[in-house]
């Protein structure tokens, strides 16, 4: 362990070659949503899976770096606390968003679309369009020929129900994985 209360690694390429494929990641996804559009074709696909190949590459990389950085000792307490602290940040921010999304979502559900429709105190009857329903989901358009609206509510049972059993079982994977850390057992 060295003697410095905190370690200042040097200079490093990982950054610039992110932001490169991050780049490269995005320029792609552009050009392949113009380009299903407009029925080209294009290097859409081919720049979004060169950037997505970049990005897990670089990845595997600077983790390996950081772990290695970690292993010789290079870290005090100081730069222990400061990840650990910066994950938690992260991990606030995250529940801060989901808290802002679903409470958008209750609002827009309970208070703005009855209002729309014309119920209580704030209601205001065919504010959008002659002949709306305040009815959620919103399924219908002013216009369904020009502006078609969803056609059906999500079946809960199929999609929703794998994406949330991968979220459940990753969190064990997870879980069993630290307890191993912990015990020693890094393989």
């Amino acid at each position: 362990m060295s003697h410095e209360t905190y370690y200042v690694p040097a200079q490093s390429r990982w950054p610039i070659l992110a932001s490169i494929a991050l780049f490269l990641l995005a320029y792609g996804a552009g050009n392949l949503i113009n380009g299903l559009k407009t029925q080209t074709g294009g290097t859409g696909l081919v720049l979004l899976l060169s950037g997505t190949f970049m990005m897990s590459l670089i990845l595997i990389g600077w983790f390996r770096h950081v772990i290695n950085e970690s292993m010789d000792g290079k870290y005090s307490p100081q730069a222990d606390l400061s990840f650990r602290w910066g994950m938690s940040w992260f991990i606030f921010s995250e529940v801060m968003f989901f808290i802002a999304f679903f409470g958008a979502l209750f609002y827009v559900r309970t208070l703005a679309v009855p209002w729309l429709g014309g119920e209580g105190d704030k209601g205001v009857s065919n504010m959008l369009w002659q002949g709306f329903e305040a009815q959620w989901p919103l399924l219908t358009t002013p216009d369904m020929e020009k502006f078609p609206g969803a056609s059906a509510v999500i079946n809960p049972w199929h999609l929703p129900l794998i994406n949330t059993a991968i979220l459940i079982s990753s969190s064990f994977t997870i879980t069993l994985a630290h307890h191993a850390l912990k015990a020693g057992r890094r393989s």
